[in-house]
């Protein structure tokens, strides 16, 4: 197996483009592609650019008549069929919408058969992670789900076992919906509570169907919880469970909006506490899936200040290279920031909270606590099902 880490990438992904005004503004991911040459990182991966996902891979989680859709909506922006989620706000038709969709669908499935393979021990596709894609539909920005595509060809490749760990915002519902009845795929979700945010699912009791029982996660995090509260849920709820369930890969999703200056959510979790998880899920890959490890994008809508230090931590933590919080910024990449986006880039990669602390669910809970209360009802509603003690 390589040791050398992937990074999946084609300047073509920046064409995922809903228009002016959009949140998802493709210039995150161009940033993002910058930062990363910035810090040299691109000399310390394999910079690869995989082919579209073909209809055939597409097939493994989308239904055809769907398929069909995205293609007529990118072929005729103005024809697109809203009862497919296209064309809607959210989701606006674009020219060529299919083929860049495709495209950023086939770097996480190429990803996947990277890792599977031993091609690469770890790969990043940052500019995936769209979550919220259902088999047939669009929804939350998202036309194709990546993340989804990348797990079902690993099972298609013969893994019997595969994690999914989803720390996006916004639940990762169009992947529990994928997987929903595949006792072969574990997915879990920190995200914040659905009584405060789209997609209003991912309650705690959601576990998984009947012949999948316990084999779906939900953390569903109260608003304003911040760093301390976000790595105690996450360590109190995920590393026991990956160690139950050893996976054979282990795929997540690191959406950067759960930052506390993202304008579209209301947790209020740092930079470096995003950095924190990172690592975490770096350490469970090699603790629990020798090493195997798919790490993907997602939503981040603070698209200067805090997505492209996030996703850089990221590839450099794959790479094996970590940059240090305290890490000036070099000069250069601030300037093309201004170039593009007359705004004012972030100095450091740090927002001063490291190291983040917190405190460990071992040392007891408190049953009033809100933050307590999310995670005892996840920990309650899945555990026993997998026979592990609440």
């Amino acid at each position: 197996m390589s040791g050398r880490a992937q990074l999946m990438w084609d300047e073509a992904v920046t064409g995922y483009d809903f228009g002016p005004g959009h949140p998802m503004d493709p210039v995150r991911l161009a940033l993002t592609r910058k930062l990363v040459e910035a810090f040299g990182l691109d000399r310390e991966v394999d910079v690869v650019a995989a082919k579209a996902a073909g209809e055939s891979t597409l097939r493994l989680v989308h239904r055809q008549d769907y398929i069909g859709a995205v293609k007529a909506a990118s072929a005729d922006p103005a024809g697109a069929d809203q009862s497919y989620g296209l064309g809607t706000v959210d989701d606006p038709a674009f020219a060529g919408m299919h083929e860049v969709s495709s495209l950023i669908a086939g770097q996480s499935v190429g990803a996947a058969e990277a890792v599977w393979r031993g091609e690469a021990l770890h790969a990043v596709n940052f500019a995936g992670g769209l979550h919220h894609a259902m088999p047939g539909g669009a929804s939350g920005f998202c036309i194709y789900n990546d993340a989804s595509l990348a797990i079902a060809r690993l099972l298609e490749l013969g893994a019997e076992r595969v994690a999914y760990v989803d720390v996006d915002v916004h639940h990762g519902d169009g992947v529990q919906a994928a997987f929903w009845e595949d006792p072969r795929v574990l997915t879990i979700s920190l995200h914040e509570h659905p009584r405060t945010l789209f997609p209003q699912t991912g309650w705690p009791e959601e576990t998984g169907a009947d012949s999948a029982a316990g084999s779906a996660v939900n953390v569903a995090l109260p608003a304003g919880t911040g760093d301390a509260g976000w790595l105690r849920a996450f360590h109190a709820v995920v590393p026991e469970l990956i160690a139950d369930f050893r996976p054979q890969v282990l795929v997540t999703q690191h959406g950067a909006d759960t930052h506390f200056e993202d304008p579209l959510a209301h947790l209020a979790v740092s930079l470096d506490a995003q950095r924190a998880v990172q690592l975490a899920c770096h350490d469970l890959a090699h603790e629990y899936a020798d090493g195997r490890w798919v790490a993907l994008g997602g939503g981040g809508y603070a698209v200067v200040d805090v997505v492209p230090r996030s996703w850089t931590h990221l590839v450099a933590i794959a790479a094996g290279r970590a940059v240090e919080p305290e890490a000036t910024i070099p000069e250069g990449w601030r300037q093309e920031v201004f170039a593009r986006t007359r705004q004012l880039a972030p100095a450091r990669m740090t927002d001063g909270r490291w190291p983040v602390a917190w405190s460990g669910w071992e040392a007891g809970y408190d049953p009033a606590d809100r933050l307590d209360q999310a995670v005892l009802a996840a920990r309650r509603a899945v555990f026993p099902l997998r026979g592990l003690l609440a």
